[in-house]
């Protein structure tokens, strides 16, 4: 009861800008791991690190074998559901990354939230905060089309699996957002058994030196545990039009995080991108019948 309440009492007190703040933050510290990981042990196997990590890290926590037992088969379901998409998912990225731009890969990606915020955006000023996050977005991301089918495949798999990530995650969130975590780890516990033995193989190569199985729960924890976690949180406090909107805060940060921690200098293009996703975040009213 302790651990309900002190999720669902944190989420309230801060407000939901700030949660996706931290998860680009993490979200982009992800594949700085993935990078030492990918030539190492193959895409599979970093995405079943990614994924085997983060489960065993909720497990304590969420106790996800309770969660399963006491609940409904309604529950159960939607809990299978979310678990394969996320497994499925992050196979599908880490795919998309081997053979196309991540730049490419992100835009794919967030075409669908596009279509989720549209779906809930009513009034005309969060038309408008679409609109300016979108373009935003796009003078942010130096998209360059490829004509590999099998990368573009997956890119369009992760984007469609994305956007059910939002809808089944904003549903478990409707219970609060410790609710939301607990349930969140027990799709996480099916999504390691979807993906067990798929990644395996290539994966056991990890357990060879120390430094890989490290950057493997790094993986799992900046990638997989903190983003969602966070998500929960802000998911139990917007609507699932107004979630997916704040989803152009991503490369925003990604170009900030640049500037501070890589002294990358952005361009006046990159500039302009940051601001108008800064300004359509600041336009946009979040609506309890969105």
């Amino acid at each position: 009861m302790m651990k309900r309440f002190t999720f669902t009492r944190t989420a309230r007190a801060v407000p939901p800008h700030a949660w996706f703040g931290v998860s680009a933050i993490f979200h982009y510290l992800g594949p700085s791991f993935a990078v030492l990981l990918f030539p190492a042990i193959g895409v599979l196997g970093v995405a079943w690190m990614r994924i085997a990590s983060a489960a065993l890290i909720f497990a304590p926590w969420t106790q996800p074998w309770r969660t399963l037992v006491v609940a409904n088969a309604q529950t159960r379901w939607l809990l299978v559901g979310l678990g394969v998409c996320l497994a499925v998912m992050n196979s599908a990225f880490y795919l998309a990354l081997d053979r196309l731009p991540m730049s490419l890969v992100a835009a794919i990606e967030f075409v669908g939230t596009i279509g989720v915020a549209l779906y809930g955006l009513r009034t005309r000023r969060n038309i408008i905060a679409l609109l300016l996050a979108v373009l935003g977005v796009f003078i942010l991301i130096d998209v360059k089309w490829s004509s590999d089918p099998i990368g573009l495949f997956w890119a369009f798999l992760n984007g469609a699996l994305f956007v059910g990530y939002i809808i089944l995650g904003h549903k478990i969130s409707e219970r609060g957002a410790s609710g939301g975590v607990e349930q969140l780890g027990a799709a996480m516990a099916i999504a390691f058994l979807f993906v067990m033995p798929i990644g395996f193989a290539e994966a056991i190569k990890a357990f060879a030196t120390v430094e890989l199985v490290l950057a493997g729960i790094g993986v799992g924890v900046c990638s997989s545990v903190i983003p969602y976690v966070c998500d929960q949180m802000a998911m139990s406090k917007l609507p699932r039009s107004s979630f997916a909107l704040l989803l152009a805060l991503l490369p925003a940060t990604a170009t900030i995080i640049g500037v501070i921690v890589l002294s990358q200098i952005p361009s006046g293009k990159d500039i302009v991108g940051v601001l108008l996703v800064m300004l359509g975040v600041a336009v946009h009213k979040p609506s309890l019948n969105a």
